[in-house]
């Protein structure tokens, strides 16, 4: 049933239940029972970004001082959070290694990730040092989950 949901999140339970051969009820319960566990969170659509004005990607590692400017105790969750509430940040992961944040962006041009950097990202107390890199192409981009072998097996 997931592997079917994250090919195509717009199949009815009744699609589904053809499918996998399946009674309608039965996969409508497991539908049920695993968007109330969180399994499945939301259903969406996925955008062509280079058709709307966002076609151009940035990676973004940026280390954490700790220390405010005002000297107080900054931790690496609250500068991830002040980054991910801008509109132009996709992801914002904590990372082990020489950096303490990688960021993903995505904006219309190069400037408007410049702009971004300089204008709001570097503002942030506590941001140390960033290092952008631009994204010349996209061979693969997915939000699938390869899923364990026992869970596809009770066909979840």
């Amino acid at each position: 049933i997931l592997e079917l949901i994250q090919k195509n999140s717009k199949l009815t339970a009744r699609q589904i239940a053809q499918k996998i051969k399946s009674p309608i009820t039965t996969v409508f319960a497991k539908i049920r029972r695993m968007e109330d566990q969180n399994i499945i969170r939301e259903y969406r659509a996925i955008l062509a970004p280079e058709k709307l004005a966002s076609g151009t990607t940035a990676f973004i590692f940026a280390s954490v001082s700790y220390r405010t400017k005002n000297s107080g105790i900054i931790s690496q969750r609250i500068v991830a959070k002040k980054i991910a509430s801008f509109q132009e940040v996709q992801e914002v992961h904590i990372i082990t290694g020489d950096w303490d944040l990688l960021i993903k962006l995505r904006a219309e041009a190069v400037d408007n990730v410049g702009n971004f950097v300089v204008d709001k990202l570097r503002l942030i107390d506590g941001l140390e040092k960033t290092l952008t890199c631009m994204v010349f192409e996209t061979i693969k981009e997915t939000t699938n989950i390869v899923l364990p072998k026992k869970l596809t097996n009770r066909n979840i």
